[in-house]
C-alpha cells in the first residue's frame, strides 16, 4: 500500500508491504474477510492511497464494487512492487479490499452513511471523489470544531433495506457495515428509495409502513452501541423509473414519518433542499443527473452543504 500519485502511480517512498500475521500470502475462503497486520504509512487527511494486490487464483465470482466510481488498474503477473502500471486495463470498479482502519491520534469519531447508490454516488464523477459523504468529509475537515471527524460510506447502488436489491439489505448488513466500524459515533440513514420504487403499486403504502418498522429496529440497535441516529428524508423522483403515484404517496408517507415522529436524534432534511419548488414530487432541475433519480456533481454538494456540522460535535454524545 502506497499513497497515490494520479491514476496508476504511486510514490514509491511510501509504499508499504502488507502482511497476515507476518506473512505475504493468504486464502481468503469464500464469504469471510481477513485483516492485515497494522502497517506505518503517513497519510495526509482526504488523500487517495493505492492498494495492490496479486492475486494468484481469483474465483468466478470475485467481490468486488461495482459502483466505485475509482479506476482500478489490471495487469497480468506480479505487479506488486511496481510504482506504475503501464498499459493496464481499467475498470471503473474496485475488488477484495472493503475497508480500511485508520489509526487516529485522537480519539476516534466517524460517521456512518448507511445508503444506497446515492451515496454510492451515481452521477458523480470517476476519480473526483464528489459523491456527497466525500463533499462532507470536506466540510467536516475544514472546520476546527470537527476536522478530526471521518467520514464511512456503506452505500451500495441498488441497494434496499427490506428485501431484494443489491447486495445484503440494510438489516442484513448493519451490524457489519455501521456497529463494527471502527470509531463510529454518528449514523445517517439514508435508504428507502429502492424499496419504494421496486414496490408493487397496490403494496406501496405497506412498503412504507415496513420502512418506518425498520428504521425504529435501526435506531434501537445503533443506539445500544451509543451511536446518535440522524435520519436523512427521501429524495423525489417524479419523472424517474420509480415515478407512479402510489410510490410518491410512500415516499412522502415516509418523509413525513422522518421529519415528524421523533424517532431519529435529528434530521437531514435533503427533501427540502433538493426538490424542485415548482413541482415538489422532481429533484431540481439543476441538481438532476437526468435520470430524474440521482443528483449530478452539483447535487451532491447541495446535499453535503445542507448539513448541520453541529450534529457532529464530539460533545454531543
Amino acid at each position: 500500500m502506497a499513497r497515490s500519485v494520479g491514476r496508476d502511480a504511486i510514490d514509491s517512498t511510501s509504499d508499504v508491504a502488507l502482511t497476515f500475521g507476518g506473512r505475504e500470502t493468504i486464502v481468503i475462503a469464500a464469504g469471510s474477510a481477513k485483516v492485515t497486520d497494522p502497517i506505518d504509512v503517513v497519510a495526509p487527511a482526504l488523500s487517495d492511497l493505492t492498494i495492490t494486490v496479486d492475486i494468484a487464483a481469483a474465483p468466478a465470482a470475485l467481490t468486488g464494487h461495482p459502483g466505485s466510481r475509482t479506476t482500478s488498474y489490471l495487469a497480468p503477473g506480479d505487479h506488486v512492487a511496481a510504482s506504475r502500471l503501464p498499459g493496464a486495463t481499467t475498470t471503473e470498479h474496485w475488488y477484495v479490499i472493503s475497508a480500511l482502519d485508520v489509526l487516529s491520534p485522537t480519539e476516534p469519531a466517524a460517521v456512518v452513511v448507511l445508503g444506497n447508490s446515492i451515496a454510492d454516488g451515481r452521477g458523480s464523477g470517476t476519480d473526483q471523489n464528489d459523491r456527497w459523504p466525500d463533499n462532507l468529509a470536506r466540510r467536516l475537515h475544514n472546520s476546527a470544531a470537527t476536522t478530526h471527524v471521518a467520514v464511512l460510506n456503506a452505500g451500495i447502488g441498488g441497494n434496499a433495506v427490506l428485501r431484494g436489491g443489491l447486495g445484503p439489505t440494510a438489516l442484513a448488513r448493519f451490524d457489519r457495515d455501521v456497529l463494527e466500524r471502527a470509531g463510529a459515533r454518528w449514523l445517517i440513514v439514508s435508504e428507502g428509495v429502492n424499496d419504494i420504487g421496486g414496490a408493487r403499486p397496490d403494496s406501496s403504502a405497506s412498503i412504507a409502513r415496513q420502512l418506518t418498522d425498520a428504521y425504529r429496529d435501526m435506531i434501537r440497535r445503533a443506539r445500544a452501541r451509543h451511536l446518535r441516529v440522524y435520519g436523512a428524508t427521501i429524495l423525489p423522483f417524479g419523472g424517474s423509473m420509480y415515478s407512479s403515484p402510489e410510490h410518491e404517496s410512500a415516499r412522502t408517507t415516509v418523509n413525513s414519518w422522518i421529519r415528524d415522529s421523533g424517532a431519529f436524534d435529528a434530521v437531514i432534511d435533503l427533501d427540502a433542499v433538493m426538490r424542485d419548488p415548482a413541482n415538489p414530487s422532481r429533484l431540481r432541475s439543476d441538481s438532476d443527473s437526468g435520470d430524474h433519480l440521482h443528483p449530478n456533481e452539483r447535487g451532491y454538494r447541495v446535499m453535503a452543504d445542507a448539513i448541520d456540522l453541529t450534529l457532529f460535535s464530539t460533545q454531543r454524545r
